[in-house]
């Protein structure tokens, strides 16, 4: 990425010759803390050009992670966080860490919009479903905002949520979905609230690139059922922990044709009860709306894929703003 001078030209009156700046972003490089560790692949491959610049310029190192760009301590950064802070010229807090922050003072449970959508499905048909990826990885979403919004849900009197698993397996470990599983059975057996409905992996949930292919296999899963039903609930009315259990059998089944958290096709957890239908008000709980802008077209009935009907008088809420108006 490259810029013209950034401000005032210098000139020289004799020979008029303009200097210039360039902001050049070199996506994925970065300066271990603690060289000499194996795996380092930049500071084992051959970079002369790398090393002439830092040769004969001076430079400075900064950090590119956690509070240093406006992310929770601890937290990667990423190509989005990067550009934005360098645009800005300052740290620009993050909406991971507004969202923490208002969890914590509990001021989540009184947003409007979250409200809204649990008055929505109240007074309706009773049925509110959670939709996005479900990990840790802090870079589309977290975990613990799905599970503050299922205390809210239950607070507010909702009869139903029903959860939209989205496998992760790129910002975090490719098969670590079933720790994610287990995390998220252990809070809603707890809780006595909340029941899973659907996995599906990112590739098919949070396409970007209008691949709409691959948003109809999750669209398809989560409005009709197609897809693989873990096999206790095979004509079984299995509910709770036991449809947690099968999930993530159903997942280690997959990894065992190495087929990792990102690429999982939709397993159906729930049967029919979990299906998106008429009258259901949908949360989509990704902050990061580039990969959430696709799906949430869809569902809306602004983008029409193959194979995909969508139910009448859908309620649909969003985390942050996916797309502005006009």
């Amino acid at each position: 990425m490259a810029t013209e001078a950034l401000g005032p030209a210098l000139t020289d009156d004799k020979s008029r010759t303009k200097n210039k700046v360039c902001l050049i972003v070199h996506d994925g490089w970065g300066v271990a803390a603690h060289p000499g560790i194996d795996g380092n692949a930049i500071e084992n491959a051959p970079t002369p050009n790398m090393d002439a610049i830092a040769r004969d310029h001076s430079y400075r190192t900064l950090r590119a992670s956690g509070t240093a760009v406006g992310l929770s301590e601890g937290l990667m950064g990423n190509s989005e966080v990067g550009h934005l802070n360098i645009g800005a010229g300052r740290v620009v807090w993050q909406d991971i860490v507004r969202i923490d922050v208002a969890i914590k003072k509990r001021q989540f449970r009184q947003n409007p919009t979250i409200l809204e959508a649990c008055r929505r499905a109240k007074e309706g048909n009773g049925r509110l479903h959670f939709l996005g990826l479900i990990s840790d990885g802090g870079v589309h979403s977290h975990i613990t905002h799905l599970f503050a919004l299922l205390e809210t849900a239950k607070e507010q009197g909702v009869p139903n949520a029903f959860i939209q698993f989205f496998g992760d397996g790129r910002d975090t470990a490719p098969r670590s979905a079933t720790k994610y599983l287990g995390q998220l059975g252990e809070f809603t057996e707890k809780l006595g609230y909340g029941e899973l409905a659907m996995v599906v992996g990112r590739y098919y949930a949070m396409d970007r690139d209008k691949r709409w292919e691959r948003i109809s296999i999750a669209a398809q899963g989560l409005l009709k059922g197609a897809g693989d039903p873990i096999a206790s609930a095979e004509g079984k009315e299995v509910k709770g922990k036991a449809l947690v259990d099968g999930a993530v059998e159903a997942v280690e089944a997959n990894y065992a044709k190495d087929v990792t958290d990102e690429f999982l096709k939709p397993i159906i957890v729930n049967g029919s009860r979990g299906r998106i239908a008429d009258g259901d008000t949908l949360f989509f709980f990704n902050y990061r709306s580039d990969r959430m802008r696709e799906i949430t077209s869809v569902l809306g009935g602004l983008e029409e894929v193959d194979g995909v009907d969508i139910p009448k008088d859908l309620g649909i809420y969003t985390m942050s703003q996916y797309k502005k108006e006009g």
